[in-house]
């Protein structure tokens, strides 16, 4: 589902060249449920813009379900991305003046679909909110926030989903609850689930963890 090869990037501050990742090879097969590990500074954001094609590597390439994003043009790889790959974020990226049925209809209308609101109300009551269709984000805790923007990314059929420090901004059992959907939702829809976490315990629940530092991967294991 995911070939990545040679991933470097680097920044310029001032006379110094910065690196942030090297070096960096790995593929992910499809369907799988991958944690990338590392502390703050490690690079895992860095690495998960680049595998999602929000950002472009200095050197290296990205491949995702045979497109090698490299040669798209940035208006491509955004029509690529509204097709084909879906994003969790930490601070959950709601459209603040939009209800909760209307924010994960959003992907389906940027995509010209039709018949968008039944799908995402059926997608809603899947993550536990049917009773909240009409709520906007301030009406909604942390946790359903989060449950909204699941419905978002999943509601389009991505064929890859990537999730950065999805629990970052909830409670421990929230938090469970959260990862216990998208584990559903990966062996149901078999989406492949691309997660970053400086956790070791949430990480635990991958079924392979790439750990990194220092910008490079350090460890690539299965789980038990």
């Amino acid at each position: 589902m995911l070939i990545a090869r040679g991933l470097e990037k680097t920044y310029r501050s001032g006379e110094r060249t910065l690196t942030v990742l090297r070096d960096v090879d790995l593929e992910i097969d499809e369907g799988d449920f991958v944690a990338i590990l590392g502390p703050s500074g490690s690079g895992k954001t860095t690495l998960l813009g680049l595998l999602a094609g929000l950002d472009t590597p200095s050197r290296g390439s990205v491949a995702i379900d045979g497109t090698d994003l490299a040669p798209l043009t940035e208006d491509e790889r955004a029509r690529f991305r509204r097709d084909n790959v879906g994003f969790v974020f930490q601070s959950f990226q709601l459209l603040p003046s939009l209800t909760a049925l209307e924010n994960v209809q959003v992907p389906l209308e940027l995509r010209g679909d039709r018949n968008v609101s039944a799908r995402a109300a059926a997608l809603l009551e899947r993550v536990g909110l049917s009773g909240r269709l009409d709520h906007y984000p301030t009406q909604l805790s942390g946790g359903e926030q989060q449950r909204v923007a699941l419905a978002r990314a999943f509601v389009h059929e991505p064929r890859i989903l990537f999730a950065d420090e999805p629990t970052g901004n909830l409670d421990a059992a929230t938090g469970e609850g959260i990862i216990a959907l998208m584990e559903e939702l990966n062996r149901e829809r078999g989406t492949t689930l691309v997660l970053v976490t400086h956790d070791p315990l949430l990480a635990g629940r991958a079924r392979r963890t790439i750990r990194l530092a220092d910008g490079k991967i350090v460890a690539d294991s299965a789980a038990a």
